[in-house]
């Protein structure tokens, strides 16, 4: 299932997985009008493209290890690591070791919602 705004429980289990790439598998988890909580499960060797948008974006590495550029700066992070992606940066990443990235967004991404997704579930 997809979840809704606002939702006050968002289990795991129940979230629809989705394919944002090759190599990398998505979940929205809880959001509301202002923050949204979403997962990126990556293959080794995956590639989260460069891209911007205006929202600003906390990536928290629970697992792996990555190789992120952020507005034209690179570094290698893994478990524990977090960065910050202010709006209209450009950014992107490549996976070193297959893991999960804990994406948060202000505001919510509208464009990862089921009637605006541009990507095929799983």
């Amino acid at each position: 299932m997809f979840t809704e705004k606002n939702q006050r429980w968002v289990f795991h289990r129940d979230t629809l997985p989705q394919n944002a790439g090759e190599g990398v598998v998505r979940r929205v988890l809880a959001y509301g009008g202002q923050l949204m909580c979403v997962e990126n499960q990556f293959a080794q060797g995956a590639v989260g493209a460069l891209h911007s948008h205006p929202h600003t974006q906390i990536t928290y590495v629970v697992s792996g290890r990555f190789s992120f550029t952020i507005h034209g700066e690179t570094s290698e992070v893994g478990p524990g690591d977090t960065m910050l992606k202010t709006d209209e940066v450009i950014h992107g990443c490549t996976c070193l070791e297959a893991g999960v990235l804990l994406d948060i967004f202000h505001p919510m991404r509208e464009d990862f919602l089921p009637n605006r997704l541009e990507t095929d579930p799983l």
